[in-house]
């Protein structure tokens, strides 16, 4: 799914100013980028062919978090996002495959209904894993991870993870059918039962691993 980039491997430990989200308890404020490899910076598609979005200039903080092909997204396949989503331009492809061929028809089956939006908690976010000083840095550092914590459906009705994990039983099917088939569209999927800083939302992410497999869990 995702090409790994040639000759961008990273050695060092930076210190960084973190940013809390929702992948994030507290406190880490260094990061550990060796053996990370960034995702390719040319894309399969456009943002802006499958949904709301505008390009935006290269990001290059000079510690190893860089974008260099990234997006403001504000919508994608019919979906809205509560807030804009800075993203490298290769999450819009699976992004818009999950949305439109996953979650949809999943609210469609559970809900009879669209869902309409999604509130968003993280895009691109200069920091560690789980905001822990020393750990390696986050697929957000590079614009390749989003963290999704509820879909609000075209009545009004907002189905959170965090609630409706262990909430109603359309509830409970809808959130664990479209965590599950995420992976594959998606390299790290991530949610309720994955550890204590994933119990409130999704966090979908295209790792380059060098082994190519998917950790989804």
């Amino acid at each position: 799914m995702v090409a790994i980039s040639s000759g961008f491997r990273l050695a060092a430990i930076f210190g960084i100013g973190a940013v809390l989200s929702a992948c994030s308890l507290g406190g880490g404020r260094s990061f550990d980028t060796q053996g990370l490899m960034a995702p390719p910076a040319q894309c399969s598609i456009k943002p802006s062919d499958v949904g709301v979005a505008e390009r935006m200039s290269a990001i290059d903080e000079g510690n190893g978090c860089r974008v260099p092909n990234p997006w403001r997204v504000s919508a994608i396949a019919n979906v809205s996002f509560s807030e804009p989503a800075t993203l490298n331009c290769g999450m819009a492809d699976p992004l818009n495959d999950w949305l439109r061929n996953v979650v949809d028809p999943a609210a469609q089956r559970n809900f009879g209904e669209s869902v309409m939006s999604v509130d968003i908690v993280a895009s691109y976010d200069c920091r560690a894993r789980n905001n822990e000083s020393g750990a390696k840095m986050s697929e957000h550092g590079f614009g390749n991870a989003i963290d999704i914590a509820a879909f609000n459906l075209a009545s009004g009705r907002k189905v959170s993870v965090k609630e409706g994990w262990y909430g109603s039983a359309a509830e409970r099917g809808f959130l664990r059918l479209v965590r599950q088939q995420a992976c594959n569209d998606f390299m790290t999927v991530l949610g309720p039962g994955s550890d204590s800083y994933h119990r409130d939302h999704f966090h979908l992410d295209l790792q380059n691993r060098g082994s190519g497999g998917h950790y989804c869990q």
